[in-house]
């Protein structure tokens, strides 16, 4: 057994037993049956400082801070959805509260591929753990707070960049498998966040094989310079396990020992698990070797059983490139702020975008209109349109649309006084089949 760790972890576990998308998906609740019994097998409950805690049942009112979902929360998530999404609350209360120094919500189903407007489910993702969290510190342990969330899935945290796009609490670090090889496609270096938040959205992809080498070499030179600049309050790591060498939906060559390594130079304050689906083969390594990392003990002895330093060499052509991409985004952020945004976003106004978006899952098409006040007081309301339908290729006029008015934290009076207004002359208008209204300040969430 090991010894007592340096820092008290708290290990929040939910394997969700009764939830998965088919029996043979890759999502499935043999997930974390394997990594369980990893745990248990070294004796990691067993050490001093290392606590196992229970999750909660997520209320509507906690997932509709971060999610408009269409037509309610009810209707497109389950119970499991619900204990993962608490499971991450109680992860972030642990730390907040001071009851532990680091917290791991070692859970499922995973989140980051899910939007502020949820239809139903894509990348495997009804809801956003990590965003449904940040919006409960906020509410709970105060809105001043600046939250940094790292993602290490190999898929682009679309979701969760999503959500805080036009955020200026937030810092937002994907790095993930290059999109124009790997769902969903997106995550590109010039996607740098909205009007109010340009520069916060920082997103690194990385090509195909890429190994232990060249993810800590973006931590080292790019993630924790970044994050000494932005000084955080907390932070938050989205720790998916896909990466790994061994994982059957990607093409990446990261091992155990570099994931611990990971953690231990981020040293998040939360480690909220995504992605992963080498069952056997990777999670219950990958995930025995972070939390020794959490604890500060030494994980010098995990290792998969088939590792071998030549399968997960990292050729030099790839190190070649992750240090060009590494070198232009830190002079992107070293930049952020001497960028003429009127050219990006125009002069008001609201700069206006508008979005396809496919949920894999579901086979279901979203056509999206966003429209964002370019406010110099706030970070300013939003409005967007939403329609979808079943297929690929639906027309927006021939679906069922939803208008949902958001206004932010720290809202301005003439913000907050416009954004009503324009709530007011929605629901009038008869033609939406559904208006909310999300305020996130007032706690405040309407559907009419």
């Amino acid at each position: 057994m090991q010894s007592s760790s340096r820092n008290k972890v708290g290990l929040v576990f939910f394997p969700a037993f009764d939830w998965c998308i088919t029996p043979d998906h890759p999502e499935r609740e043999e997930r974390l049956l394997y990594t369980r019994d990893q745990i248990v097998e070294e004796g990691l409950l067993d050490v001093p400082g290392i606590e196992e805690f229970r999750p909660r049942v997520a209320e509507d009112v906690e997932i509709s801070r971060a999610h408009v979902c269409v037509p309610s929360v009810g209707s497109v998530i389950t119970q499991s959805h619900r204990i993962a999404a608490g499971g991450t609350m109680v992860a972030a209360d642990l730390v907040l509260t001071g009851r532990v120094s680091r917290s791991f919500a070692l859970l499922r189903p995973p989140g980051h591929h899910a939007n502020r407007i949820v239809h139903g489910s894509r990348g495997f993702c009804t809801i956003n753990n990590e965003a449904i969290m940040v919006e409960h510190v906020r509410r709970t342990y105060g809105s001043h707070l600046r939250i940094a969330i790292v993602d290490t899935d190999a898929h682009h945290a679309d979701g969760t960049q999503d959500i805080f796009y036009n955020d200026p609490g937030i810092l937002h670090i994907s790095l993930h498998q290059d999109g124009r090889t790997l769902y969903p496609g997106t995550g590109f270096i010039h996607e740098r966040g909205g009007p109010a938040a340009y520069g916060q959205t920082v997103n690194v992809p990385l090509p195909p094989g890429t190994g232990d080498e060249g993810v800590l070499y973006v931590i080292e030179n790019l993630v924790l310079p970044i994050l000494a600049d932005f000084e955080p309050d907390l932070v938050i790591n989205a720790a998916g396990q896909d990466n790994h060498y061994t994982d059957p939906l990607t093409n990446m060559q990261v091992t155990a020992q570099g994931y611990a390594r990971l953690t231990e130079l981020l040293s998040p304050d939360i480690v909220v698990l995504e992605g992963g689906y080498s069952i056997e083969g990777a999670l219950p390594y990958v995930n025995a070797g972070l939390l020794l990392a959490l604890a500060g003990l030494d994980y010098s002895a995990v290792r998969e059983p088939d590792w071998s330093e030549e399968k997960v060499k990292q050729p030099p052509h790839i190190s070649e490139t992750i240090e060009k991409t590494v070198a232009q985004l830190w002079q992107m952020w070293r930049t952020r702020k001497d960028v003429d945004l009127e050219r990006i976003f125009g002069h008001g106004p609201f700069f206006t975008r508008q979005r396809r978006i496919y949920y894999d899952t579901d086979n279901i098409t979203e056509e999206q209109v966003e429209k964002i006040r370019l406010c110099p007081a706030c970070s300013g309301w939003r409005v967007i349109q939403s329609g979808a339908a079943r297929g690929w290729g639906v027309p927006l006029g021939r679906v069922t649309v939803i208008a949902a008015v958001l206004i932010p934290w720290h809202a301005c009076e003439d913000c907050r006084r416009e954004a009503d207004e324009e709530f007011d002359r929605l629901q009038k208008s008869g033609r939406f089949r559904y208006v909310y209204l999300q305020d996130v300040e007032r706690d405040i969430y309407k559907r009419v």
